[in-house]
């Protein structure tokens, strides 16, 4: 038999251990990793329990008639123990929908979450959507470097590392993120696309304080000052690059093709894939191929994230699969 219950801050502590132990969570699961922005977003999380036994988390929020997972992360979806199997998760998803539909929410929108981040197999979405006639409304591409794989670095990519070296560029790893965040990233987003960080400095840093093991902050020099940089999330498996950002010198110096360089080859060689992320524009529908370009110039290739929308009323479609 199982169980719902919506999330209340006094579940907390079980909430974090469990995604600690999950097969498909991440720290971004964590609930000071979600309720940073909770004035934005109306959670409506959930926990699902099977003979009193904490099986499954699904994080969430509400937003007029419809539910999200998670308009405030990358990904979402129903994050299950190691042990569960297709009947019990296709059972949790079920009731998901069907507690949903009960208080009136018609659509349910899930950011599948890429299963390079799962410890094991974890494609029970894509069947569920399938048989519950789910729509893939968005579809994004993430570029992804198979760390345990022979990378092959392209001619530009590695003479970029070339000047890097020439220019004596510095590397160097801090927990303060404020210069970069101040002196490349906020301006160089906001010259050339008008758009501001999706995080602020303060909550970024906030972040920073709380998973400091997770939220990695690396910089490049020049002369001592600060060229490029980036902002890493760094999961059991994924190195996943969360912002980048360099002066207009980057083609000159060599900066941002020597940080990665030094990344990939040097210092995360223990992972097994360094995410890049999206490249779409538009909800998916277009790509910016010279960002394509300079990532698959590192040995990136594609994998594809489905967004899903279901209808809640079709939660009956998921009973009686099993022969």
């Amino acid at each position: 038999m199982f169980l719902i219950e919506k999330y209340h801050l006094n579940h907390k502590s079980i909430w974090d251990s469990f995604i600690d132990v999950s097969k498909n969570g991440t720290f971004l699961f964590k609930r000071d990793f979600m309720d940073y922005h909770s004035d934005r977003f109306e959670d409506h999380s959930l926990l699902i329990y099977k003979n009193s036994e904490l099986v499954a988390l699904f994080p969430a929020n509400i937003e007029s008639e419809n539910i999200y997972s998670h308009q405030g992360l990358t990904y979402g979806g129903l994050i299950v123990n190691q042990d569960i199997k297709l009947n019990d998760f296709i059972s949790c998803f079920g009731k998901i929908l069907k507690y949903f539909h009960n208080k009136f929410f018609k659509n349910l929108f899930i950011k599948e979450i890429p299963p390079i981040y799962n410890s094991n197999f974890s494609d029970e979405l894509g069947y569920i959507s399938f048989i519950t006639n789910s729509k893939i409304y968005r579809k994004d591409i993430i570029s992804v470097i198979d760390l345990n794989s022979k990378i092959k670095i392209s001619n530009d990519r590695f003479q970029g590392y070339k000047r890097g070296l020439k220019n004596n560029l510095k590397i160097k790893e801090t927990i303060d993120l404020k210069e970069f965040w101040n002196n490349i990233l906020i301006p160089t987003l906001s010259k050339k696309h008008s758009v501001s960080p999706v995080h602020s400095i303060n909550e970024i840093q906030k972040l920073k304080n709380i998973f400091e093991d997770n939220i990695r902050q690396f910089n490049i020099y020049h002369n001592d000052e600060i060229v490029a940089g980036t902002t890493i999330f760094q999961t059991k498996n994924v190195i996943h690059i969360q912002y980048i950002g360099s002066d207009t010198n980057k083609n000159k110096l060599g900066s941002l093709d020597f940080l990665f360089y030094k990344l990939i080859n040097e210092l995360f060689t223990d992972y097994k894939f360094f995410d890049f992320g999206t490249s779409n524009e538009n909800n998916g529908r277009k790509i910016n191929s010279g960002l394509l370009y300079w990532k698959e110039g590192f040995g990136a290739r594609t994998l594809t994230q489905n967004f899903y929308k279901f209808d809640t009323s079709n939660y009956n479609d998921l009973n009686n699969l099993m022969l």
